[in-house]
């Protein structure tokens, strides 16, 4: 147990001090996107308008919705992303306009800044499948009250939005006779062409809007603000970097409806990678070089190994140093819990419920105490690998038989030698099956870190997600699964280290 504490220890300090040095380095621009077909877009063209001024620009993919990227820009974790004046105005500037004035009045204090728009408006809108539309004669919201019936399926951003479901149903008088399911945007559509459901709410500028043959209801009483897309900036930007105020110039009226609806058609239905409908679109536009003459995407293997050399490294940080800190922490708890049964119990119960919790619910708990990105990320997989390791030592010291515990103490041995030289070695098979069980729950729970900016596998899988793709899952889930497999490899090797000769073949006590 030494030999592995230490090889931790000595793994621990590397990665946080390649960590901490990377951060002293000059941080580059990072742009953040939400986590939709059309945010990426916008946040890759603004990121490859800046490396061709020469700025160091990194785009950090798929944060989640409104409130986690946003706090990420408050928190300077991000420097930019694109978004829409009627989301501002409803979701963060409260009781503003969403005209621009406004808004930057309002975000002024907090230290945003507004560039002007891109060109185009995004609208929430509300769509039903065609030959329901054409059966119903359906063309306008108001129509939907009349046929409470049909089946509805929201995304989760529109379902809790005051400019979403709930204002909406108030404005139109909407009582569907089933309430409405909430699911995954990408995954509403499927629901909607397979028949499942009749209306699912839509951005104007969605690709599958036409793939689908949807038909978009006229907002007849005028309940959607203006959706103008914009930037969203910190004012320290371009103090820091001058030169991207010529971003934000090449970008104000670069992208109008119809462009911005070819765009994601290209990207979500094409399956063109994000990077390459950006580049041929500013290449189009005159703002970069000549456009490519290939928009294939890469195979499964390829784009999995580029996956592995780009995320690997931040997945297996967060998996080390969380279970650095699992097993520091938990060991001592689990002999605790043995040596004190009442605090045992209270212990154990403890990171019991902790590991009843939704993943992404722990991991979102902590973005207002410490913002989004490792931090939050690393907190929660530390809770999480808490429990295999405190119930595992609890289990391994449990059942040592009392005759040995005897002969110790007949040997004159103190508690401390006895749990030293005796209990702890005779336990080491139990523990390391609860710190290899731990780290195996480590890297399944690290990729849903990418929801808040962790990065990781959970980066290709959540934008796999969003585009309803399934070779950009896999290109993610495949080296999570590997790297589950080369953890078990290692604590193999780990056991056959430090776990004595003679425990090797014993059959490791069922509490664990």
């Amino acid at each position: 147990m030494r030999r592995v504490a230490l090889w931790l220890s000595v793994l621990s300090f590397v990665l946080t001090f390649t960590t901490w040095t990377r951060a002293a380095e000059t941080r580059p621009v990072k742009i953040g996107s939400k986590r939709f077909v059309e945010s990426y877009v916008l946040a890759e063209m603004a990121v490859q308008i800046a490396r061709a001024e020469g700025i160091e620009t990194t785009h950090e993919l798929g944060l989640g919705g409104t409130a986690v990227v946003f706090r990420a820009l408050e928190d300077g974790a991000i420097d930019a992303y694109p978004e829409y004046t009627g989301t501002l105005a409803e979701t963060v500037a409260k009781g503003s306009r969403a005209d621009l004035g406004s808004l930057r009045a309002a975000l002024a204090p907090r230290g945003l800044l507004l560039s002007d728009p891109i060109g185009f408006e995004d609208k929430y809108a509300i769509a039903v499948r065609g030959e329901v539309a054409k059966k119903l004669g359906l063309t306008k919201l108001s129509d939907l009250a009349a046929h409470p019936e049909l089946k509805i399926a929201l995304s989760h951003e529109f379902a809790g939005r005051s400019d979403g479901w709930p204002g909406l149903e108030a404005r139109y008088g909407l009582r569907p006779a089933t309430p409405a399911s909430v699911m995954d945007h990408a995954l509403a559509y499927e629901a909607i062409a397979r028949g499942n459901v009749d209306a699912v709410d839509v951005y104007t500028t969605d690709a599958k809007i036409v793939r689908y043959g949807l038909v978009v209801l006229d907002d007849d009483r005028h309940f959607f603000p203006p959706y103008d897309a914009v930037f969203v900036y910190r004012a320290d930007l371009i103090k820091r970097e001058p030169k991207f105020a010529a971003v934000f110039e090449r970008m104000h009226g670069a992208v109008d409806v119809s462009t911005m609806q070819r765009l994601n058609a290209r990207a979500d239905l094409d399956g063109v990678p994000f990077a390459r409908v950006a580049a041929d679109e500013l290449a189009k536009l005159g703002i970069l070089g000549t456009p490519s003459s290939s928009s294939s995407r890469p195979s499964l293997w390829r784009g999995t190994y580029e996956v592995i050399l780009r995320h690997g490294p931040r997945h297996l940080t967060l998996v080390a140093i969380s279970l650095f800190f699992s097993t520091l922490i938990g060991v001592p708890l689990g002999i605790l819990a043995f040596a004190k049964p009442r605090a045992g119990a209270a212990v154990l119960g403890i990171t019991g419920i902790v590991q009843t919790i939704p993943s992404l619910a722990l991991f979102c708990f902590f973005i207002p105490l410490v913002g989004i990105g490792e931090t939050p990320a690393l907190l929660a997989l530390f809770l999480y690998g808490l429990l295999p390791i405190v119930r595992n030592t609890h289990a391994g010291l449990e059942s040592i038989p009392d005759e040995l515990r005897e002969a110790a103490v007949a040997l004159g041995l103190s508690p401390l030698e006895r749990l030293r030289h005796v209990e702890l070695p005779l336990a080491s098979r139990t523990i390391v099956a609860g710190i290899k069980t731990s780290a195996v729950v480590a890297v399944g729970s690290a990729t849903i870190a990418a929801f808040i900016g962790a990065g990781g596998f959970g980066e290709p899988i959540s934008t796999g997600l969003s585009l309803n793709d399934i070779p950009t899952i896999l290109e993610g889930a495949i080296p999570a699964a590997g790297l589950a497999l080369v953890v078990q490899g290692v604590f193999a090797l780990v056991e056959h280290v430090t776990v004595p000769r003679g425990l090797r073949e014993t059959r490791v006590p069922s509490g664990s």
